[in-house]
């Protein structure tokens, strides 16, 4: 079976649609997992809620940004770790269409699937067992960890799993562990430069292959959305998650 990963697609549309668009050619991926973080930072919040939830191959897990910004809309504690970016949810809260904060709202934190025999976790990152039901204000997801093989089997500890799909952590991970595969494909929606990465796993009964693909599109028009929609802390924002790509076009 072969199976589409993506993940912190971040509100950007443009992103996504190119990612869908590449994985619906191909005609052999049987279903897509997302593994959080739809929304904020970038601001196509209904846009891109709108394609993954019209799918009915797409199955999603919650991240920190989107359980962020229900705990806004829902008058529930904004998580203290994130000031920064506070005013920011806000804005994106208020933006968002009501018929998607229910859909958002009842989105599991894990998926656990049995996949040709394999078994495999879905989540956005670690949540200790103890914390799976705290709320964001809780901070429930694990401090990020350096991508390295020692790391990962630190952070996930021990499970009888074939392979863990995550996101959080925007740089890609792809490590093989003794019992254990772990796979992140990066950050869909948040690169410096005009990419849209995502993973491919093939799994058969004697092994799990992993392609780990970009595909390519103008990102242009949507980082110039950010100064034509006064996006809150987009100044922040084009630096941190999209290397001032505009500045470095100029």
């Amino acid at each position: 079976m072969k199976f589409a990963v993506i993940t912190d697609i971040h509100g950007n549309a443009p992103a996504l649609v190119a990612a869908l668009n590449e994985i619906d050619k191909r005609n052999d991926i049987e279903h897509i997992y997302c593994l959080g973080d739809m929304i904020a930072i970038g601001p196509d919040t209904n846009a891109v809620l709108e394609l993954l939830f019209s799918r009915d191959e797409i199955s999603m897990v919650t991240g920190n940004h989107d359980e962020a910004v229900l705990a806004i809309i829902k008058g529930e504690p904004h998580p203290l770790s994130h000031p920064h970016v506070k005013e920011h949810h806000q804005w994106i809260a208020e933006g968002i269409d009501e018929k998607f904060i229910d859909k958002l709202d009842g989105l599991p934190r894990f998926i656990r699937k049995n996949i040709s025999g394999r078994s495999v976790f879905f989540t956005h990152y670690h949540v200790d067992a103890k914390k799976m039901d705290a709320h964001i204000s809780d901070d429930p997801y694990a401090r990020i960890v350096q991508p390295i093989l020692e790391n990962m089997v630190g952070l996930f500890g021990p499970q009888n799993v074939d392979l863990i799909c995550f996101g959080h952590h925007h740089p890609v991970h792809f490590f093989k562990g003794e019992h254990t595969t772990y796979l992140n494909p990066g950050s869909l929606g948040c690169a410096k430069n005009s990419v849209a990465r995502y993973a491919v796993v093939t799994i058969e009964a004697d092994d799990i292959q992993v392609d780990l693909l970009e595909a390519e599109y103008d990102n242009t028009g949507f980082l110039m959305s950010y100064e034509i929609l006064n996006v809150p802390a987009r100044d922040f924002i084009l630096k941190a998650f999209h290397g001032d790509q505009l500045k470095g076009s100029e």
